[in-house]
Order: C-alpha cells, then structure tokens, then sequence
C-alpha cells in the first residue's frame, strides 16, 4: 500500500524538515545586520501571529510569497495581510 504524503499548511519550513532550504534561510537571518533585525520577543509573537493565519502554506505566505520566517525577522516589514496583521 502506498504511503500517503501530507503537506502541513501552517507549519513554518523548520517545522516541515526541508532541511537544505531551512539553511538557506538561516544563512540569510544570519546575513541581515543587526540592527534591521526585530527583538525575539516581537520575532516569536509574529510566527505566532502567521502560524495561525488562513495565508500560510508550507512556510510561505500566499499574499506575498515570502518565506514567513525572513520577513518576520525584518523590523521594518509588516504582514502582507489585508488586515495587517503585525
């Protein structure tokens, strides 16, 4: 019987086990200057924030295309959402 692959929609790439594309990413967070980075309190309550959003799909946001987890981490940037929702 063939197993059956499912695709967690609200699961952020590090929780999915994409493990060469989670260290993409975590070269580019290591690559952002400091001081564009936010705090990791305000990192964590955005990825919660995304977590439980209709608009994340396997670690991207479908209003954007970002990978939540880069963008999240930008002080500047804010949630595509049309409600904005950090």
């Amino acid at each position: 019987m063939p197993v059956t692959q499912h695709i967690c929609r609200r699961c952020l790439l590090e929780e999915l086990g994409e493990t060469a594309l989670v260290q993409s990413l975590e070269e580019l967070k290591a690559a952002l200057p400091e001081d564009e980075k936010t705090d990791s309190g305000e990192y964590e309550r955005r990825l919660a924030i995304c977590r439980e959003c209709d608009a994340l799909n396997a670690g991207t946001c479908v209003k954007c295309g970002c990978y939540v987890e880069f963008r999240a981490l930008k002080e500047r940037m804010h949630c595509p959402h049309e409600m904005k929702k950090w």
